[in-house]
């Protein structure tokens, strides 16, 4: 049985940057008061890009996805499936992931997109393990986009300071080496009420709350003990113990929860990647944009022992732990 191994990633994030004094100004012509201070002190975050009106989810999907295949070494012609994990599709239908399809110029392969909010891009990596286990796939494009800004409402502080826009992409081919050792993915629907987003297309028109809503206490406790089972779990089904992982990749939310999270889980913070600071929460986007970003700079290297873990509204959460 062929291993599902990750070979290449890529990124794009929007060309406008926003500061947390950017946003302090905007907010404050709405009469809404936030400060660098506050947010930092809160949330972690310093900083979020911000995509232009003309810039569509499939657009940074597929920059994203041109990226990891060089970083691969493969041509858009060697991928035999494209799953993109999104909240914010450009439309109803067809999929993001057509979209992508057609932009990279590869028609004919399966292509569909995952709804799991932020933890989209783990469900979707688990997903074409599977592919590639089952002998349907051999290079499989896995992305997570998102053009989240487009959701928040910017009159509510204790949502908009949090989210930002952006995409990230893996290249994952069939290997003999181990890759994919293990995943777990999980949900609770019965927590759909602390993160959601309730509008929807109903005979031509808007109906209901179209934007993203959160009990910010509910989801930090909720988000905390559920990782934390996870990785234990994932770690169980491997075979590996925690203190063997060399990096964990976190859902982006809030760099408290991160923090808490590796304490919990008695992991060293060195070891933990962190990028809320500069993207804030990007949902499906946030994983794959933090991996590709240390996969980059040199810390997560070739052989490494990689957690990756979602969470995130329906309720969703999951863990991939794979060799890189």
């Amino acid at each position: 049985m062929p291993h599902a191994k990750i070979v290449g990633s890529g990124s794009c994030l929007p060309s406008r940057v926003v500061t947390n004094d950017d946003l302090a100004r905007e907010l404050a012509a709405r009469n809404i008061e936030t400060s660098d201070e506050w947010i930092v002190e809160r949330t972690g975050i310093r900083q979020r890009y911000i995509a232009g009106p003309e810039t569509t989810t499939s657009d940074m999907a597929a920059q994203a996805a041109r990226q990891a295949l060089q970083d691969a070494g493969l041509s858009a012609t060697d991928i035999d499936l494209i799953i993109v994990a999104t909240t914010t599709p450009d439309l109803t239908f067809p999929s993001t992931a057509c979209l992508v399809q057609d932009k990279l110029g590869i028609p004919g392969c399966a292509a569909f997109d995952i709804q799991a909010v932020c933890s989209g891009f783990v469900y979707a990596l688990s997903t074409a393990d599977a592919f590639i286990q089952a002998g349907r796939a051999r290079n499989a494009l896995v992305i997570g986009a998102e053009v989240f800004s487009r959701l928040l409402d910017w009159n509510d502080r204790r949502t908009c300071v949090l989210f930002g826009d952006g995409a990230g992409a893996v290249v994952v081919t069939a290997s003999d080496e181990p890759g994919v050792l293990a995943a777990r993915l999980n949900a609770d629907g019965s927590y759909k009420d602390i993160l959601c987003a309730n509008g929807h297309v109903q005979d031509g028109q808007l109906s209901g709350d179209p934007f993203v809503r959160m009990d910010g206490q509910a989801v930090f406790k909720l988000a905390v003990n559920s990782l934390a089972q996870s990785a234990l779990d994932v770690c169980e089904d491997a075979g590996v113990r925690l203190e063997d992982i060399d990096w964990m990749v976190p859902h982006q939310a809030n760099v408290r929860i991160i923090n808490f999270l590796g304490r919990k889980l008695g992991l060293d913070s060195d070891k933990v990647v962190i990028t809320v600071d500069r993207h804030a929460n990007t949902s499906a986007a946030s994983v794959p944009l933090a991996l590709d970003v240390a996969r980059r700079d040199g810390r997560i290297k070739s052989g490494d022992l990689v957690l990756m873990q979602g969470v995130g509204g329906g309720f969703t959460w999951g863990s991939v732990l794979a060799r890189m």
